[in-house]
């Protein structure tokens, strides 16, 4: 059997078993039967009002499309036009872009680390607007930034381009207007061109469906009210008796879409409206609204990719009485000749329906196989018809579609040669790795400081890392699968020919299109002559401090000489031996032996040796060294350190040379004397030494406390500025961390935050106090 027989008798027999179904129900109509046939007429002028709905919003959105074809039309002008960075554009320049590409005004957004906030306008009052709360608006915005296109499902999308159509404005409540955003990826912002409520708000009020609404109830006066509601906001305890609503004011979630509500009791009818949008049927009752007995018809109306709604029909009930007589009469007659006239044009439809079907069938086969020259000629203005159209564009599309496809084809590969050549040209050394650690790929920056040929190391894993650190890498290697970046990480690597060379390292996470971890890439760099430079800026500091010591030290060497010379004196004239006196004078020679010696370790030139040491005999020796010219200043140390040991691991000379740059800072800032006070505590729990300098001084002023540790920048007559630098570096390299806190005319305070070590502090004593003794060759 065909289509075409089966198609007619499906027709005839659906309008078949309609008409006698509606014969029978009709022979049994009562009163009830009759408000029924009042409620179907409710709900089929309701469907008849949605259909005109739907061709006011088919027609608004098409004036919407053309609008937005106009909005992105002038946003590509002025995108031309205006300058890509945002801080070169004025107000001023917008006010006349706006003129020149024929908008009302033009606005620019700008993305910060939360908001995406409107900062340039030549509507004043738009400048400072966010946009976080506009929900769907807001994804659309951050779309726009990070792909250059919106796939929200809402609103009208273009070419780098995203438009939702009227909407009451944020800026200014009352007015209606029209926007639309644009974002090509060559700027920092967002182009927001729109037309405000003078040029909108007329089509807005012709447009809606209000109009409709009148004509409805001057052809049938039994009709008392029409009313579109929104079951999302209706019913709501902001919601005053005449449906207005001051928290849901907006286009899209008025309580009454269209239409008035004067006969409704908003309780009652809010259950009606929960109990049609969940039944999917239409809600009728009898009610007295106005000393005035009414029946009341809440139709629920669905809609593809659009909100749902109810249409309420309020009708005079009285009418339903007369009409009994009249609808028995005139169904039976009018339903035969309806029969006779549905079986023979039934049958003509389907045929009329079926004949371009084989065309079409026939045609999409052609496109499957890959034909995209050709075009289906069918002349109907129905569904067929519109299935014809779509199919030549779905046609033209996919022709378009597969031609762009080729096109950023050849862009994506000219895109690669470019980053390769890059890659190549940078001065840094790169290598990728997958995670198990084989070298994908390398670049010549990286052939050149390691030694390695590409083709020597792609597929292999690289020997650069030193024996020793291994587990630290591996640590490193952990954090890296785990998603974490590291920076600035300065290790030694070695060579193809062993030899050693330091470098900054860089390794982040390479991530694919689903954000999962496939690769490691590193950069370094080579950094022994920026190391060399940094030792000898340590040295000359060290050199400058060792000379600005020198008069305390033999201040403090004077004081021993004396008693030794009148010692020696007093034996010479007496001419005899006395024991208690040598005693005396061996432990002034032990003392000057002691400040000798301290003075030489600092003053030597030593290779960096990293030892455990306890800070407190640290900080106690540099103490006893400038004790004395402290109190030739009249300042005075306040050592507060705990019984605990602090052990860190360090290198002795470079922590004392810090310790003694901040107490020489902490004296010059007392010119009239005072306390020094330094704090030593040992965090256990988190396993950090922390020291506190703090003196009395006349404080750093706040403008400058940027500029603390940057080379010769110094506040003193005779300073270098090299010494907090050095300083910041020594407990860089440590892994510590140094702050600076000053408030003026009250002093400043320095933090120091080290590592702790895990070493027992009796062995550390011991070679403390080795290392301490002065050797014959530095006397």
């Amino acid at each position: 059997m065909s289509i075409k027989t089966k198609l007619s008798m499906i027709m005839s027999c659906s309008v078949l078993v309609i008409l006698v179904l509606n014969i029978a129900l009709s022979y049994y109509t009562t009163e009830e039967n009759l408000r029924q046939d009042s409620e179907t007429k409710m709900v089929l002028t309701a469907k008849q009002i949605a259909i005109a709905v739907e061709q006011s919003q088919s027609s608004s959105e098409y004036v919407k499309r053309q609008i937005g074809n106009n909005l992105w039309l002038a946003s590509v002008m002025a995108a031309e036009e205006l300058d890509p960075d945002i801080n070169n554009i004025t107000n001023e320049d917008l006010v006349r872009m706006s003129e020149k590409v024929g908008v009302s005004h033009i606005s620019l957004m700008e993305q910060t680390a939360d908001d995406i906030v409107v900062t340039r306008s030549s509507d004043p009052k738009e400048i400072g607007l966010s946009t976080r709360s506009m929900t769907y608006w807001y994804q659309a915005f951050k779309q726009l930034f990070e792909n250059h296109q919106v796939t929200i499902s809402q609103g009208q999308k273009l070419d780098h381009f995203w438009s939702d159509g009227f909407e009451y404005s944020t800026s200014n409540p009352s007015d209606v207007d029209i926007w639309g955003y644009y974002h090509d990826g060559k700027r920092n912002y967002i182009i927001n061109p729109f037309y405000n409520n003078a040029a909108v708000d007329s089509y807005v009020k012709i447009s809606g469906p209000d109009e409709i609404l009148n004509k409805i109830r001057e052809v049938n006066s039994s009709i008392l009210e029409i009313t579109g509601i929104n079951p999302l906001t209706f019913g709501s305890s902001s919601m005053s008796n005449d449906g207005r609503d001051t928290n849901h004011n907006k286009l899209n979630n008025r309580p009454i879409r269209f239409g008035t509500y004067q006969y409704g009791a908003a309780e009652e009818d809010h259950k009606a409206v929960v109990r049609a949008i969940r039944t999917g049927q239409n809600v009728s009752f009898v009610s007295e609204t106005h000393e005035q007995k009414v029946l009341k018809s809440f139709i629920p109306i669905f809609t593809p990719n659009e909100s749902s709604y109810v249409i309420s029909i309020v009708m005079d009930y009285k009418q339903i009485s007369s009409m009994v007589s009249e609808q028995l009469v005139s169904h039976a007659s009018i339903s035969l000749v309806l029969l006779e006239i549905v079986i023979f044009g039934s049958y003509l439809l389907a045929g009329y329906i079926t004949r371009p079907i084989q065309s079409i069938l026939g045609k999409v086969n052609d496109v499957a196989d890959g034909h995209f020259d050709f075009r289906l000629k069918v002349r109907r203005k129905d569904e067929l018809g519109q299935l014809a159209n779509r199919i030549n564009a779905m046609i033209r599309n996919l022709g378009h579609y597969t031609n762009r496809l080729k096109q950023m084809y050849e862009e994506n590969r000219a895109v690669k040669e470019h980053l390769e050549s890059i890659i190549n040209q940078t001065a840094d050394a790169i290598h990728i790795t997958d995670l198990d650690g084989n070298v994908l790929r390398v670049n010549r920056a990286f052939e050149q400081l390691y030694g390695w040929r590409s083709r020597e190391v792609e597929g292999r894993q690289l020997k650069i890392i030193p024996p020793g650190t291994e587990e630290e890498m591996r640590e490193q290697h952990a954090q890296l699968i785990e998603g974490l970046s590291i920076t600035s990480n300065e290790t030694t690597w070695m060579k193809k020919d062993g030899s050693r060379v330091e470098v900054s390292v860089s390794t982040a996470p390479v991530r694919d299109e689903a954000g999962e971890i496939t690769a490691l890439i590193s950069v370094s760099r080579d950094i022994t002559s920026r190391n060399r430079m940094e030792e000898l800026l340590r040295r000359s500091e060290k050199l400058t401090t060792v000379g600005q010591l020198a008069a305390g030290v033999a201040h403090e060497i004077r004081n021993p000489l004396t008693t030794l010379r009148g010692f020696l004196q007093l034996q010479q004239e007496t001419n005899k031996l006395n024991h208690r006196h040598l005693d005396l004078m061996l432990s002034e020679l032990d003392r000057i032996n002691l400040i000798v010696g301290e003075f030489l370790i600092l003053a030597k030139p030593q290779a960096v040796h990293f030892q455990e040491r306890d800070i407190r005999f640290i900080l106690g020796d540099v103490i006893s060294l400038l004790d004395s010219q402290a109190h030739l200043h009249g300042v005075e140390f306040v050592l507060n350190a705990s019984s605990d040991s602090a052990m860190v691991h360090c290198e002795e000379n470079q922590l004392k040379q810090v310790f003694i740059n901040l107490l020489k800072n902490g004296m010059e800032a007392m010119p009239d004397g005072g306390n020094i006070r330094i704090k030593l505590n040992h965090d256990e729990e988190n396993n950090r030494v922390r020291i506190e300098i703090k003196d009395e001084g006349t404080g750093i002023p706040e403008e400058l406390m940027p500029k603390l540790g940057e080379p010769f920048f110094t506040s003193k007559e005779s300073g270098t500025g090299l010494g907090l630098m050095v300083s910041q570096r020594i407990i860089q390299s440590h892994k510590g961390m140094m702050d600076i806190k000053s408030v003026m005319n009250k002093g400043t305070t320095v933090i120091i935050d080290l590592p702790a070590s895990q070493q027992q502090p009796e062995s550390v004593e011991e070679e403390n106090n080795t290392d301490n003794e002065p050797t014959n060759e530095e006397n």
